[in-house]
């Protein structure tokens, strides 16, 4: 009989320890800066049309047969292409083991892809500043541990509109500025100034001492260095463009800032308006049990716990509940997001709208990735925002 009990004791004793591990890792995957992305698609052959046109051929999947703007990074992250309209497809019937697509290669800003044979499939078409041929310049914003790049769009002579207010860029959870690019365009149409950002631990700007995410928590302090540094420089008026946690940000800048007051508007892109929700909705995408994710979401919370994933501060996702929150809106936002994004939960976005229709708009795009609504349809994406900012920001 004891030896019963105790088989069953040391049971539930490994049980207990393998349920920890499982969620101390879920955990982790959410706050720790991933330091390299696989290149799993596969890119069987680039060629040139005899029109003398760059074309690349991929496997067909959801991802790659989608209408619009894309890239390409592959060579270790150092290749970069920009891949444009579909031209051709095959299904894959009769001999074909998997179907195929081919698409148009609208330019090579780095590398030889002509030799490349797998990628990294993005939404991020500008890479640097370059290639969306405005003039630009590297700036520096002072933040809590150090300087943290930007880069700076002043409005050009085509534009129209008033310099005076400036257009903040805000990137996504293991992104890089560059991400936030797709935005600028549309802001210089309006006659903005341009400043695309970095925050701690996106490998850009300075780390905090843990080297962890936050999302959004200690995240805003640095993108509020940003909006100092505008004021500083002779911004009136300030228009946040966030982009998934860049949305989170620039939420909690609406809430938390010293400068809220000169905050005028939101551009929220498949935002995480309420982290909580959208972690367990991944767990769940993952068949992850929900107990587990429960558990995990908990060590995050906890001050006792936290050092476990490498957190200096436990985090307070309550906090980071903007739908609960929303009543504290005091400014317009337009709300951009896909109901097909797999990584933020639309429902959360409709749910956010509809707490605050008098101040929040929801404008949907058929994307099938996290932050792609631009790429689907970019000029639909630019007409949607131009539209909005010129008429709900401009009267506000």
């Amino acid at each position: 009989m004891r030896k019963a009990v105790v088989g069953v004791a040391s049971g539930g004793v490994v049980a207990g320890a393998a349920a920890l591990f499982a969620a101390a890792y879920f955990a982790r995957q959410i706050v720790v800066p991933a330091s390299r992305r696989v290149e799993d698609l596969p890119i069987l052959r680039v060629f040139r049309h005899s029109n003398d046109s760059l074309l690349i051929e991929l496997p067909a999947s959801p991802r790659t047969t989608v209408p619009g703007r894309y890239s390409i990074w592959f060579a270790n992250g150092a290749g970069h292409a920009c891949i444009g309209k579909i031209v051709a497809t095959d299904d894959g019937a009769g001999t074909a083991a998997v179907g195929k697509v081919t698409r148009l290669v609208e330019r090579v800003d780095s590398g030889d892809l002509l030799i490349a044979r797998a990628g990294i499939w993005s939404g991020y078409v500008y890479p640097t500043p370059d290639p969306l041929g405005l003039p630009y310049k590297d700036v520096g914003i002072p933040v809590e541990d150090g300087v943290a790049p930007a880069w700076k769009f002043p409005p050009t002579e085509a534009s129209a509109g008033d310099s005076g207010t400036w257009a903040i860029h805000v990137h996504g959870l293991g992104g890089k500025k560059s991400g936030s690019l797709r935005g600028v365009p549309v802001a210089d149409r309006l006659g903005y100034t341009s400043l695309v950002v970095s925050f701690r631990n996106d490998g850009e700007a300075p780390a905090s001492a843990d080297r962890r995410y936050h999302l959004g928590q200690s995240e805003w302090r640095d993108v509020d260095a940003a909006v100092s540094y505008a004021l500083d420089q002779g911004a009136s008026q300030i228009v946040l463009f966030g982009w998934s946690l860049g949305g989170t940000i620039a939420l909690q800048l609406t809430l938390e800032s010293e400068f809220r007051d000169r905050i005028v508007g939101l551009v929220l892109d498949a935002p995480v308006i309420d982290w909580k929700s959208t972690l367990m909705a991944n767990a769940r995408s993952s068949m992850l049990p929900g107990w587990i994710a429960a558990l995990g979401l908990r060590i995050l919370e906890s001050p006792r716990l936290c050092w476990i994933v490498g957190l200096g501060t436990a985090l307070n996702l309550r906090d980071l509940d903007v739908v609960a929150r929303a009543g504290g809106l005091r400014l317009p936002a337009l709300v951009i997001h896909s109901e097909r994004d797999r990584s933020t939960p639309f429902a959360v976005s409709r749910r956010f709208v509809d707490r605050r229709p008098d101040l929040a708009t929801l404008v949907t795009f058929p994307s099938v990735e996290h932050t792609q609504e631009w790429n689907v349809d970019p000029e639909g994406w630019d007409a949607a925002v131009f539209g909005w900012l010129r008429n709900r920001v401009a009267s506000f």
